[in-house]
């Protein structure tokens, strides 16, 4: 697995880094769902009733559950330094334009560690900026990729869940992102370049993923 290692700027990463400000989201929905869930609660208890017991107690467990969720989240993801460090680094480019940002199309290794092959995949993100780089199709934006399952139980040999996050989301160091770009190999800068027209294709996906074949790909890679 192909790790960089930089120091990441914190103050600059809260405040443009998605990945972060979605586990945010996540983490204060979690804790309204709770608030409400327990409103709720209380109000079906001072009703008395004996079906409105078993109501407020669902609710009980649901807001349980959301706090859970709210608590267990940011320390799933991990710190932002922690998925820069454990997370490879992989090539992206800037593939589409849209009204509110952009299109990024990354290639990723989706094959777990313990996995014999490697298996690329052509993954999207939509993202509102990427600071220092370019607004122009076909801008390399070296990314690293957060990679995870859904469930415990997933034994296909590839992760369930590929977020590219760029390096640029940790650093305003031009250096270090142009380090980045020249510690990705060429080849896979050229299976995105050749790949550009699908970015429509992959963001149609479920997973805005689309599995790659062999033959899809320079000998270097398979």
């Amino acid at each position: 697995m192909r790790r960089f290692e930089f120091p990441v700027d914190l103050p600059h990463a809260k405040a443009v880094n998605q990945t972060l400000a979605d586990v945010r989201r996540l983490r204060w929905s979690a804790l309204f769902v709770a608030l409400a869930c327990t409103a709720g609660a209380v109000g079906l208890v001072l009703l008395g009733q004996s079906w409105s017991y078993i109501v407020a107690a669902v609710l009980v467990v649901a807001a349980v559950t959301s706090v859970w969720v709210g608590l267990w989240a940011p320390r799933k993801v991990g710190t932002v330094e922690q998925l820069y460090r454990d997370s490879p680094l992989v090539p992206a480019v800037v593939a589409a334009k849209r009204a509110r940002g952009l299109t990024l199309l990354a290639l990723v290794d989706i094959a777990k560690p313990e996995t014999s092959t490697r298996h690329f995949a052509l993954v999207t993100r939509n993202v509102e900026a990427v600071p220092g780089h370019r607004v122009a199709i076909g801008e390399r934006v070296p990314c690293v990729a957060v990679l995870s399952d859904r469930t415990t139980r997933n034994d296909s040999g590839m992760w369930q869940m590929v977020g590219p996050m760029p390096i640029a989301w940790g650093t305003r160091d031009r250096k270090v992102i142009a380090d980045a770009v020249g510690q990705i190999p060429e080849a896979e800068w050229r299976v995105l370049k050749d790949k550009l027209k699908m970015v429509g294709e992959v963001d149609a996906t479920d997973e805005r993923r689309l599995e790659l074949a062999s033959k899809d790909l320079p000998p270097e890679l398979r």
